[in-house]
């Protein structure tokens, strides 16, 4: 348990660091976990439930703990081959799955996870109280495991549900308060502005994660950083680039 909790205070330490956030390649299975685990400069591994999710054949709300659980097995098992902490995208911890989901993500080793406040079973926000109580469900199974740094990414969907970013601002500030490590606010096809990250991160203190878009109009990993983000991961990104370069080989070889 001693070893558990070292992980996640590495990996809880490494959204500490101002203007150097933590950068992450998710990943979806085996193959993708140790392409990105060999890489030197890659300081944690962190998986996306879209792309673990579309490798099954499934959309990202037709994955079941179950499915999602046997894919993290394997990438489980690179992080600990490659030392380095695992992250898990567990949408919304699957309801009243919840303490199921955590057990067995502390049972594989994983330090933390991102938490999503939109329930998967209905498509709704969870009310503000029951999104901060699920977070301190997840710190409590945690600590109950000897893993009291277990890391909560919280991911706020408010954005995308078509609430202003105050409605963000206030979750997120409860998320915090009910021990989440930072507040991932997704921004999904609308995106999420210049001023609405610079205000977040100053709302936040500097708590806060993002999706780097990786489109000559988005801001850039080193814009981001001077800013003050904690974290930044480019979701299922990495998928859609190896998967066009696959049908880019095949067409060479097939014609």
């Amino acid at each position: 348990m001693a070893t558990r909790n070292a992980t996640s205070k590495l990996f809880k330490s490494l959204h500490q660091r101002p203007n150097k956030p933590l950068l992450v390649a998710n990943v979806w299975d085996v193959l993708s976990a140790r392409a990105v685990a060999e890489l030197p400069t890659s300081e944690a591994l962190a998986t996306t439930s879209f792309s673990v999710a579309h490798a099954a054949g499934l959309s990202d709300e037709e994955l079941t703990l179950d499915l999602n659980l046997a894919a993290i097995r394997g990438i489980a098992g690179v992080a600990a081959e490659f030392k380095k902490p695992l992250t898990v995208d567990i949408q919304d911890a699957y309801g009243p799955d919840l303490e199921r989901a955590i057990n067995a993500l502390i049972d594989f080793g994983v330090a933390g996870v991102n938490l999503e406040d939109c329930e998967l079973a209905t498509g709704n926000l969870y009310d503000v109280d029951e999104a901060s109580s699920r977070i301190e469900r997840v710190l409590e199974v945690a600590r109950q495991r000897g893993v009291p740094d277990f890391v909560v990414n919280a991911r706020c969907d408010a954005l995308v549900k078509g609430w202003a970013v105050d409605e963000a601002v206030v979750r997120g500030k409860r998320y915090l308060a009910a021990g989440a490590t930072t507040v991932f606010v997704w921004g999904s096809k609308r995106g999420v502005s210049r001023e609405e990250v610079e205000r977040m991160v100053r709302e936040f203190d500097g708590r806060l994660a993002v999706l780097a878009t990786m489109t000559p109009d988005g801001l850039t990993v080193q814009q981001l950083a001077e800013i003050g983000v904690a974290r930044i991961s480019v979701g299922p990104r990495l998928m859609f680039a190896a998967l066009s370069t696959l049908r880019q080989e095949a067409r060479k070889l097939l014609g």
